[in-house]
């Protein structure tokens, strides 16, 4: 998993208490090291998790590394950017994107 600065990683056994009861909206990066798109997006994450602190918490998932969480939310594209708010997940987005357009989609979670 190529590891962006300022985002940290999440596992199976740490998601409840990083993600979902996070008082933040979290993103969830699902991810893995064999994605070549999930290189691509890795900096534009780190852009956004730098600009966007205090407003959003962006997190990474070794989907190879913890498949459960994989699993309980039907990840099945890499990368998948889930938003997480209120112990929930309110959006869902599939594929490497641009900052401008992640930014646009996080409109109103921000």
């Amino acid at each position: 998993m190529v590891q962006i600065t300022g985002v940290e990683s999440v596992t199976d056994q740490n998601f409840a208490a990083e993600v979902l009861k996070s008082e933040l909206p979290v993103l969830v990066d699902f991810t893995a090291d064999w994605c070549p798109p999930c290189r691509m997006i890795a900096p534009v994450l780190a852009e956004v998790a730098r600009e966007e602190a205090g407003r959003l918490r962006i997190v990474q998932l070794d989907v190879d590394k913890n498949p459960e969480t994989q699993a309980a939310y039907g990840v099945l594209s890499m990368p998948t950017l889930m938003v997480f708010q209120g112990g929930r997940p309110v959006r869902s987005m599939v594929g490497a994107r641009a900052k401008a357009k992640l930014l646009r989609e996080l409109s109103d979670v921000l």
